[in-house]
């Protein structure tokens, strides 16, 4: 740039806090990933020695994500993707695995950590024939992500809304309803909605939360099963409803599997 001001990148670099740890980040590490720092690795390793089983919780969250969007994207011929609360990209990302089954499929994803949007550039990869687009935005916030949303994606076609362990940083129960209504309110009839969160079904992983969130981190909440369910109320739940996420749908092949206090499902908008 010719004015001497600052890239997106450097922005973003400036933003990011070392001295606090941060759920993306250390999703990341749980996941395999590189993109975390000291203080993240510090408080993912003391998680996990109070919650054995966070890793198996991070990897069947992501496995269930590429199921669940290869289903929407196969089976219910879903082309728009609008995933809020993204994260950093690891492997088996929402437009690789779209692309891979619709290569002309158009996602826009959405964020406002400052480490994600560094690594924007990473996400913002496609096929020829589709399109990937990053917002940077907070999902308190959903008219305007959905203002922006529509430069990308067609508002008249169906979408498919997803919303991935995302909504336990709303930490009022009644706000992060009213968010996924306005967000849904939003969507075209045909349109899809794709969700997981953590809950609030086992001692130690609360145990774990808590001592996660006392660390100054941005707090997850942990909520019942039938509070998550509130999110699907007028949606048509797709079989087997909201379970814990090993539960849906596993390949025919995972013949031994281990559940997880983590739950979502698929609805389909009427």
């Amino acid at each position: 740039m010719t004015d001497g001001s600052s890239t997106p990148d450097q922005q973003a670099l400036t933003k990011i806090d070392t001295t606090v740890p941060h759920s993306a980040r250390i999703w990341n590490y749980w996941m395999g990933g590189k993109d975390n720092y000291e203080v993240d690795r510090i408080a993912g390793d003391e998680y996990r020695e109070v919650a054995p089983n966070i890793e198996t919780m991070a990897r069947a969250s992501r496995a269930y994500l590429i199921r669940a969007v290869t289903h929407v994207a196969g089976e219910c011929g879903i082309r728009q993707f609008l995933d809020i609360g993204t994260g950093l990209p690891t492997y088996d990302n929402t437009h690789q695995v779209a692309q891979r089954v619709a290569p002309e499929a158009r996602i826009v994803y959405v964020d406002n950590d400052p480490l994600v949007l560094r690594h924007a550039q990473a996400l913002l990869t496609s096929t020829r024939e589709g399109v990937t687009d990053y917002i940077d935005a907070d999902l308190h916030e959903p008219e305007r992500i959905l203002e922006a949303a529509a430069k990308t994606l067609d508002f008249d076609r169906p979408i498919a809304l997803m919303l991935m362990g995302i909504l336990g940083h709303i930490q009022n129960y009644e706000e992060a309803v009213s968010i996924v209504r306005r967000l849904q309110a939003a969507l075209p009839s045909g349109s899809y909605f794709v969700h997981y969160d953590s809950t609030d079904t086992d001692q130690a992983l609360k145990q774990a939360q808590q001592g996660y969130d006392d660390t100054g981190a941005v707090p997850y909440v942990l909520r019942s099963v039938a509070q998550i369910s509130r999110f699907y109320e007028g949606l048509e739940l797709i079989e087997p409803g909201i379970v814990s996420c090993p539960l849906w749908r596993p390949a025919p092949s995972e013949t031994d599997i281990e559940t997880t206090d983590v739950h979502g499902g698929v609805a389909r908008k009427p």
